[in-house]
């Protein structure tokens, strides 16, 4: 075993993209077009809508600038309504369209199925302790730059 294989970085690593592959094998063939962060969008979307975009990117821990081009491409695809907020007009506030609303509901079982997968290798307990682990080594580094 090289020395890298007992370091937290490289194991995150190496966890994210057996994870991005997953996602994408899954997704694909559930007839999909969308990426890790556009689902991310589209959960945040579905459980706060009428976010402005700022608040978006800080929910899902993404730049200002990257949320931008992901909502840009999610409105051209149909699936998110921008429109002036009620509470600041220098901002848009966000919503699925019923298209996005629809294209979530269908994806979003394949998503949560596959979350067995990228854990395959933990029983069910473990599984638990290592998402409890994940968020608390993850909660206190929100809001560090490139989150």
């Amino acid at each position: 075993m090289s020395e890298i294989h007992g370091m937290a970085g490289h194991q995150i690593r190496r966890l994210n993209q057996i994870s991005q592959a997953l996602f994408r094998e899954r997704v694909a063939a559930a007839g999909v077009d969308l990426t890790p962060v556009q689902y991310a969008a589209l959960a945040t979307l579905a459980q706060r809508p009428g976010i402005d975009q700022a608040g978006l990117a800080a929910e899902i821990a993404y730049d200002k600038v990257t949320i931008g081009g992901v909502v840009d491409r999610l409105a051209a695809k149909g699936l998110v309504d921008r429109r002036p907020s009620p509470t600041d007009r220098r901002a848009k506030a966000l919503r699925l369209t019923p298209g996005g609303e629809a294209l979530f509901a269908r994806v979003r079982p394949v998503v949560w199925a596959l979350q067995d997968d990228i854990l395959a290798g933990l029983s069910d307990e473990e599984r638990g302790c290592f998402l409890d682990l994940l968020a608390r080594v993850t909660g206190t580094q929100n809001d560090a730059p490139d989150a």
